[in-house]
């Protein structure tokens, strides 16, 4: 069997890596930096900063232990499911920075509703159990937050010479082209998981459409495939990129209230009703 196989942290160092991930930060930079409230969460990839554009005071970065890319943070003392402490020892809204914490993605330290933007990038195709993640990711996000997901799309070129790879590994010989960790998963597919748990897809898109050449050399000479795929082929891209909006029926968010509802008075009773009134009263006596 062929005995090179690349890693996660190895394959953002090649050519292809570096295509993909200058590809996804132009999309995470024009995206999130559009979305507002308090409480961000970057979950795996900490390569990747793609909440450096967001303005939320409260921005978060999580490390897994299967996939850690720079050394871990010191360990809470208080018990706690991971640690909050920045790396400078002040907070995010005074350094400008994102708090890196180490924790269980399907166990995240954070209270129901409590977060307005959670981002996956490649997280639910490296976990062990990308549904736990996901359904985790729906219970810290507030009524009308978001998350943003991206993933390698298996129907493209790259996932096609990722099958192959497979396959002669098992015969083998070859090699992977992308990194051994995770699996999959489809764009429909993702749909499907986010419609179950009340997610409606604001947008969608794909892109990286050059083929699976691992040399820089040829990435460039295919430059003009971006511009051809994402018109006469778009869902063939090599990876997919999508927001999507937690919506929870019966909950209306309510705005401040910008103008006093003056309270009204009650009708007043002419003069010439009050004393026909008496007179009947008298009357009736």
């Amino acid at each position: 069997m062929g005995d090179q196989i690349i890693e996660l942290q190895d394959f953002f160092q090649t050519p292809q890596g570096r295509y993909l991930l200058e590809w996804e930060r132009a999309q995470m930079g024009r995206v999130v930096a559009d979305i507002f409230g308090f409480h961000a969460l970057q979950l795996g990839m900490p390569n990747l900063e793609t909440l450096n554009t967001n303005r939320m005071p409260h921005r978060w970065v999580a490390h897994n232990q299967a996939h850690p890319l720079r050394p871990a943070p010191s360990a809470p003392t208080d018990g706690s499911h991971g640690s909050m402490a920045p790396e400078s020892g002040q907070h995010p809204a005074a350094t400008g920075s994102a708090v890196h914490l180490m924790c269980d993605f399907a166990a995240l330290p954070f209270p129901a509703n409590s977060l307005d933007l959670v981002v996956l990038p490649h997280t639910l195709e490296l976990d062990a159990d990308p549904h736990a993640t996901l359904r985790e990711v729906e219970r810290v996000l507030v009524p009308e937050g978001r998350v943003v997901i991206c993933g390698v799309n298996p129907a493209s070129l790259w996932g096609l010479r990722q099958r192959r790879a497979h396959l002669y590994r098992r015969l083998g010989f070859g090699e992977l082209f992308l990194p051994r960790e995770g699996e999959f998963i489809g764009y429909w597919r993702m749909r499907d998981w986010l419609r179950l748990l009340n997610f409606e897809v604001e947008s969608g898109r794909f892109g990286c459409y050059r083929p699976a050449v691992v040399s820089e050399k040829w990435l460039d000479r295919y430059q003009w495939m971006d511009l051809a795929g994402a018109r006469w082929w778009p869902i063939f891209g090599a990876v997919y990129f999508l927001v999507a909006v937690k919506r929870v029926r019966g909950v209306r968010l309510l705005g401040p209230p910008w103008k006093a509802v003056p309270v009204r008075a009650g009708a007043p009773v002419s003069v010439t009703n009050r004393d026909h009134v008496a007179k009947v009263l008298h009357d009736q006596e």
